[in-house]
């Protein structure tokens, strides 16, 4: 199977000595059973050319907003519609939660309870699992074909699922604790306010639930057969 990887951002230059880029990322976290990854980079307006181009594709991050006045943004806007059309699997995180819904009907807005980063905790079904944040944008509006599968009480819409070939998530399945702190040093100051960067050491060291989210969005993109 081949996924291609839509990446709307990269890791911050201070970073990139230490991290892996996003699309790496994904491909570690969604990596084995002969799957293989071809990347896009969309934040400098590389597109495929249609959905034919992969069986399943992922949006990762982006430090960009939804809402921004990007012309690669409503490419990937267009595209999106084109592969939800199509029927092939797709995957969002954080602003690829945001794009997709913003695609498909639904608003994507600056949060007015502020960021969320760090380890955080989300209802997921009847259980709670854990993931590392980054954001202060949150899906404000849900669209019409969108259904709440996750939330929480700092962030009502952070996972939806549209039908059951589409589904998507706020947090970051793909960041690990290490990178969180990057972020805090790179990103955060001046920008996050310093008590919630402070509080990203109280919990830095807890378990998250990478894995197992990892293993449902690989059951999203192997289980629905493509669109003839």
């Amino acid at each position: 199977m081949k996924i291609g990887i839509l990446q709307t951002g990269h890791v911050p230059q201070e970073l990139a000595g230490d991290f892996s880029d996003y699309d790496a990322m994904f491909a570690q976290l969604l990596g084995g059973d002969g799957r293989s990854f071809v990347g896009y980079d969309v934040e400098n307006g590389v597109l495929p050319d249609s959905p034919d181009a992969a069986d399943g594709w992922v949006i990762t991050g982006s430090r960009h907003g939804a809402y921004e006045d990007h012309a690669w943004i409503a490419l990937l806007e267009t595209l999106i519609r084109d592969i939800a059309a199509s029927g092939r699997p797709l995957i969002g995180v954080c602003f690829g939660h945001q794009i997709i819904a913003q695609a498909l009907g639904g608003k994507v807005e600056k949060f007015s309870g502020g960021w969320s980063v760090g380890r955080c905790e989300y209802t997921m079904g009847e259980r709670t699992v854990a993931l590392n944040a980054w954001h202060q944008d949150q899906v404000t509006q849900c669209p019409p074909t969108a259904r709440v599968v996750g939330s929480s009480a700092f962030c009502e819409n952070a996972m939806l699922a549209y039908g059951d070939h589409i589904w998507t998530v706020q947090p970051h399945p793909e960041y690990n604790a290490d990178f969180i702190d990057g972020l805090a040093r790179t990103r955060g100051k001046g920008v996050v306010p310093a008590p919630l960067l402070d509080a990203i050491g109280q919990t830095r060291d807890l378990p998250v639930d990478s894995a197992e989210i990892a293993a449902h969005m690989i059951h999203i993109l192997t289980q629905t057969e493509t669109a003839p």
